[in-house]
């Protein structure tokens, strides 16, 4: 993923529905890392977002289910000092690459 065109998002999500909360949970573990219970934390292109919007789009009922997307900015080697955790945290992926 080239730094230049990659963003960190924050994305929080408030589903009324424990069966359509499981799967956006599903859906956004596939996209990125979940840092809370109903909080991810992802990096991603601008195309990786706009598949994950529309996959959201779909699973949600858009009456009475909210998601939340927080564009952090570009990537940068000073991330980590950006974000501050204060207690439990859970780990995140590093924004070097991932080889499976």
């Amino acid at each position: 993923m080239s730094r230049d065109s990659a963003r960190r998002y924050l994305i929080a999500y408030d589903i009324a529905d424990d069966r359509r909360r499981t799967r956006v949970a599903q859906a956004l573990a596939s996209y990125g890392d979940r840092i809370q219970f109903s909080v991810f934390m992802m990096e991603a292109r601008p195309a990786k977002l706009r598949r994950l919007r529309s996959a959201l789009v779909r699973l949600v009922d858009l009456d009475s289910d909210g998601i939340i997307i927080c564009d952090l900015g570009q990537l940068s080697n000073d991330a980590a000092e950006r974000i501050e955790v204060i207690g439990r945290s859970r780990p995140m992926t590093a924004d070097d690459v991932i080889i499976l």
